[in-house]
């Protein structure tokens, strides 16, 4: 572990570029400074100064330790800045990764506690399933949201809740005219289909049954964005096979229409959530709340 105090003494010195005026700065005899500095070279593996002419010059290394120095120290005066700024009434922070094919009507839903709330900020990054688990293993989010149960090996740091299942439909453009009295197989002869790409849960289900009915639909583009679904649907590039709370407000404005439900196949929600000694608050408050209103 890098020594804090030593790498301090260091910047002052480098900042200063006198040892005497340095030490003052610091309350410390000349000797003590040097040999901290040493001490510091010696876990770098590195001269950090040499001198010329009796003066103190950093060497290549030396100057690669300050800039790196002056961007540790900037962050702890600004956090020090930060939290006297706000003097105790720091804003809660909740960073929450969803993998690009969940509904964005969901996430707002879910979220809909925190963001009624003036004293949370929330960050909302994208990506896919993977790539968000490394993320929060790493600490640097609170919560992945996926439709998908993520697969966990032994001693995985998370810990994944189911929080909601919707209904999944097909949806085509009212104007297409579709008999949904026909029979499902007929149904999904009827036009091109738009589905999410094989990542998904509801992916998985609709493959297994147009496996059970024996058919092979005809197949427009398969899309790993529900919102690239739901606009491709609007376009009238052919029928979707969608959660119909994706496409809520063209459902109730007319623009779409549901031709049949789906039973077999249901969208499940989940959050994962790391297991830590002290999680965000926020993250139980959200789990707590999965009852979520129609």
């Amino acid at each position: 572990m890098l020594n804090y105090g030593h790498l301090r003494y260091f910047w002052v010195v480098a900042r200063d570029g006198n040892l005497t005026r340095a030490a003052a700065k610091l309350n410390v005899s000349q000797s003590t400074l040097s040999v901290q500095i040493r001490r510091l070279e010696e876990q770098l593996g590195q001269r950090l100064f040499e001198r010329r002419n009796r003066q103190l010059v950093l060497t290549e290394a030396g100057r690669i330790a300050l800039e790196h120095a002056d961007s540790i120290f900037a962050i702890g005066e600004e956090l020090v800045s930060t939290l006297s700024r706000h003097g105790g009434n720091v804003p809660l922070v909740l960073r929450v990764g969803a993998i690009a094919t969940l509904s964005r009507n969901f996430q707002i839903r879910f979220l809909a506690p925190a963001l009624a709330r003036p004293d949370v900020r929330i960050i909302l990054r994208s990506g896919n399933l993977t790539a968000l688990l490394a993320e929060l293993e790493a600490h640097r989010i609170d919560l992945v949201l996926a439709n998908l149960a993520p697969f966990q090996e032994p001693g995985a740091g998370w810990v994944s809740h189911l929080i909601d299942e919707q209904p999944v439909s097909l949806v085509a453009r009212s104007e297409r005219g579709i008999d949904p009295n026909q029979p499902i197989a007929d149904l999904l002869r009827a036009a091109p289909l738009i589905l999410p790409t094989g990542e998904s849960g509801v992916r998985i289900a609709f493959d297994a049954l147009v496996d059970r009915l024996e058919i092979h639909p005809t197949v427009a583009a398969e899309v790993d964005d529900m919102a690239m679904i739901r606009l491709l649907t609007r376009e009238n590039v052919g029928m979707a096979i969608i959660p119909p709370i994706v496409v809520r407000d063209e459902l109730n404005d007319g623009v779409l229409t549901e031709v049949a439900s789906l039973p077999d196949i249901k969208e499940a929600f989940h959050a994962v959530v790391p297991l830590r000694q002290f999680p965000n608050p926020l993250v139980r408050t959200l789990i707590d709340s999965r009852d979520l209103p129609e």
